[in-house]
């Protein structure tokens, strides 16, 4: 670990994953959400995540579901700490679950460890049995005079 990385972890006491080698969590419910301070308190700014590529299972069939996911939040006190998101998502790669379940419950258990003034989650799921299904969720209206671009996710439309 470089001297730069070693300072930056010490500066935010808490974190465990960030900097080292972190095993991958079996299930979402064994993944360490993680925060960090907000660097900019008191600034209504919005944080974007955006996981193209997120699996999960079919809890009927165990077949592999597709979702791009894009979630929008704005920060409080405590900011999510990337790398753990990151595990927490790919926890979900051999989780068995509706796409609306595991849409609300990363939405879900995003608001409790960060506790945002507001979370929006777009869950934009491949087709499956032809027919895509989006599931979106967001914990109320946006704060007033936020800066909120849309999410950018085509509906599906096929080969045309």
């Amino acid at each position: 670990m470089t001297k730069a990385k070693a300072a930056a972890r010490k500066s935010i006491p808490g974190l465990t994953q960030l900097g080292q080698a972190t095993r991958q969590p079996a299930s979402p419910d064994e993944a360490v959400l993680e925060t960090a301070p907000n660097p900019q308190p008191g600034v209504l700014y919005l944080i974007r995540f955006t996981q193209p590529e997120f699996t999960s299972l079919c809890p009927m069939t165990g077949q592999p579901d597709f979702a791009h996911l894009v979630i929008d939040y704005v920060p409080t006190k405590t900011i999510v700490e990337s790398k753990s998101l990151k595990l927490f998502l790919n926890s979900f790669r051999n989780h068995g679950a509706f796409h609306e379940d595991c849409t609300v419950s990363i939405a879900r258990r995003l608001v409790e460890t960060v506790k945002p003034r507001w979370l929006r989650i777009g869950g934009y799921w491949y087709p499956r049995g032809g027919m895509p299904i989006d599931v979106f969720y967001q914990t109320g209206k946006p704060p007033a005079g936020l800066w909120l671009p849309d999410q950018g996710v085509a509906s599906y439309r096929g080969r045309g």
